[in-house]
């Protein structure tokens, strides 16, 4: 993985000049092969306003992999090769010397995690708490980091297999001329994961000043969400239930927008469904055209949902008709779409477990209360005969998801947990991308395959790391 360290050159030398610029003159005083030394406890705690912390660029992957979407010609051959050949669920994504986008902004900063995470304790003027809340931050951010990442390279958490599956390599130092790396296993990477976040939440400030760090409630949260991944639903409901709960006590306002009252784009830092902010370029809820939801998706949808009347459109961008009847057009006001820790997606995942434990109340309640405010109050309510039955509200709780969450990517990231689901399994071989012609007849169909639930590494990165298996 040698070659995803050239990346951090850049990354290395805008570190020095920020911390050269905000420090005294001694603080840079010898910079070893592959190291950027820092003293002060202040000087940590800058690195933290890297904006390519929150700004993921092309991490994007997610969202044409995603199987609620359908193609239409001619905007999908105009589009770029990379997100064609994702939208094919094809095995090999970048030309032969291309690196990959998953990987360039990600491991830039876990670079900055670890550093963070390895050598604050030793820094000074600066009181040991304060040290130890800066370590918590950055083993969240790391843990987040991981977390996409296993979510990309490795085979979905399952807990027969995951000591043998390859995941991804285990990068724990700080440290730009390491080589020769290998991956460690999705169970190793998913302890990694556990242990970074249990160790953080201690220590994790409770009041925040900004969404780009790393509150107490956004740390259980993200376990939370880990651990329904890894099918520990009774070790996520209270980890969830305290995030609802704590959030409200970030120091700053966060929680549901209420779509009765409106709706309009928000910066990433300003929009208070972020816990913790984290966001990737999506042009396809913005201005792109090639993307757009299929017909049998739009229906989920009832006629009053406020999503459908402020978030979507039945035309491209141009004004023109779309040739399939039926198709819509997410425009969220913005090419930036957020998928950091989410109040949303809080409320949704507590109805998923409180579901999965068979307290169907309490999952009702969480999932009216989070649909009221997506629609108006009486249309929010969950029809009886789904309310009652487990297997039919856990179905309608990831209907709710991709109503929440369409063209964004996290139905990549369900389809990839439902395969290996032990109520409501899903057959990845039933899953379909469509391309349409101009005239609305069908061009080509791809399936789904098993080996196709992961990306491959690209091969700049196998070259430089001999011996390192790759995906299939």
């Amino acid at each position: 993985m040698k070659v995803i360290y050239t990346t951090y050159k850049a990354l290395l030398l805008f570190l020095g000049g920020m911390l050269l610029n905000s420090c005294s003159s001694e603080f840079l005083e010898i910079v070893p092969k592959g190291r950027l030394i820092a003293e002060k406890t202040g000087d940590y705690h800058k690195m933290f306003y890297n904006l390519r912390l929150v700004n993921m660029g092309a991490t994007n992957a997610h969202a044409p992999l995603s199987d609620e979407l359908v193609a239409i010609e001619p905007f999908f051959s105009s589009s770029q090769l990379r997100t064609q050949r994702l939208y094919r669920w094809e095995a090999d994504i970048y030309e032969t010397e291309q690196n990959s986008s998953e990987l360039e902004i990600t491991m830039e900063n876990l670079y900055i995690y670890n550093k963070i995470i390895n050598e604050v304790l030793q820094s000074t003027e600066g009181s040991e708490q304060e040290k130890l809340s800066l370590q918590a931050e950055a083993l969240g951010g790391r843990a987040w980091t991981y977390f996409l990442l296993i979510n990309y390279f490795g085979m979905p958490y399952n807990a027969a297999t995951a000591a043998s599956d390859p995941g991804f390599p285990m990068v724990i130092e700080a440290d730009l001329v390491a080589r020769n790396f290998q991956r460690a296993s999705v169970a190793e990477i998913y302890d990694l994961i556990v242990r970074d976040l249990t160790t953080a939440i201690p220590n994790l400030p409770v009041e925040v000043v900004s969404r780009m760090r790393f509150s107490r409630a956004a740390g259980k949260a993200l376990l939370g969400k880990v651990y329904t991944f890894m099918g520990r639903y009774a070790d996520a409901a209270p980890l969830l239930r305290d995030a609802i709960t704590e959030m409200g006590s970030m120091g700053i306002s966060t929680g549901l927008y209420d779509y009765n009252d409106g709706y309009s784009s928000q910066l990433t830092v300003n929009d208070r469904e972020n816990l913790y902010s984290k966001q990737f370029v999506n042009n396809w809820v913005h201005q792109g055209n090639e993307y757009v939801l299929k017909p049998e998706v739009a229906a989920l949808y009832h006629s009053t949902d406020l999503r459908l009347r402020y978030q979507y459109r039945t035309t491209a961008q141009n004004g023109a008709q779309y040739p399939v009847p039926g198709i819509l057009r997410r425009v969220l006001g913005s090419g930036q779409a957020q998928f950091g820790v989410r109040a949303s997606e809080l409320y949704l995942l507590d109805a998923e477990v409180k579901c999965r434990l068979n307290d169907l109340p309490g999952a009702v309640a969480s999932l009216e209360f989070f649909r009221s405010h997506r629609m108006p109050e009486q249309d929010a309510k969950v029809p009886a005969a789904i309310a009652s039955d487990q297997i039919s509200l856990l179905r309608f709780i990831f209907e709710e998801r991709l109503r929440e969450f369409a063209v964004l990517g996290y139905r990549w990231f369900d389809i990839r947990r439902l395969s290996v689901d032990p109520l409501i399994p899903l057959d990845i071989t039933d899953l379909t991308h469509r391309i349409y012609n101009a005239d609305g007849t069908v061009k080509e169909t791809f399936n789904l395959t098993r080996n196709r639930l992961v990306l491959k590494f690209p091969q700049t990165v196998m070259d430089q790391n001999p011996g390192m298996i790759n995906n299939n």
